[in-house]
């Protein structure tokens, strides 16, 4: 069976936010329209604390509980079957969807009878990125839907470098 993962499409990753992709919103439309094509839809949110070593690296984003940790309005969320929450404490980064300290995903995956992952969401380079390449150490064939993703794109490349790598490790994009 194939699940959805929706990885961090909060308000910070968007126009406007704290740390954004660009053209963020744009992959939202997509994203409402494939949902139903899925037996599971599942997503991941950055849920930091006010202060959080996470911060040292990064700007503060998605502090717990704020419009900026929200998804967005467009999003149709009510359509998500469970959300898992990464970088919940001072001292974790959480990446990945499978570093969320809510919930384990990949338990909660293998108990749906999940073995295909189709990921869409913010940022291509980091989240997205981190949750493919976990996808594939953990077993799921894995598939990165382009134009459901969206980067930062803080640096000339750093787009398609992430895509290259993710190929590299047996990602398939489509």
């Amino acid at each position: 069976m194939k699940a959805l993962i929706i990885v961090d499409l909060q308000n910070d990753f968007l126009p406007g936010g704290a740390l954004p992709a660009p053209e963020g919103n744009k992959i939202i439309p997509e994203i409402n329209r494939i949902m139903d094509q899925f037996n599971l839809v599942v997503a991941s949110r950055d849920w930091h604390p006010e202060n959080s070593t996470h911060f040292d690296r990064w700007p503060p984003h998605c502090v717990r509980n704020t419009e900026g940790a929200a998804f967005p309005e467009e999003l149709d969320s009510e359509k998500i079957d469970k959300e898992f929450l990464k970088g919940t404490r001072d001292r974790d980064d959480g990446y990945s969807a499978f570093e969320a300290t809510s919930s384990n995903l990949d338990d909660y995956l293998r108990g749906k009878n999940i073995n295909e992952l189709y990921l869409t969401g913010l940022t291509t380079e980091y989240c997205v990125k981190s949750t493919a390449l976990d996808a594939v150490k953990n077993g799921y064939r894995t598939y990165v839907i382009s134009n459901a993703t969206a980067g930062v794109k803080a640096n000339p490349g750093d787009e398609e470098k992430a895509y290259r790598e993710m190929e590299k490790a047996g990602v398939k994009i489509i």
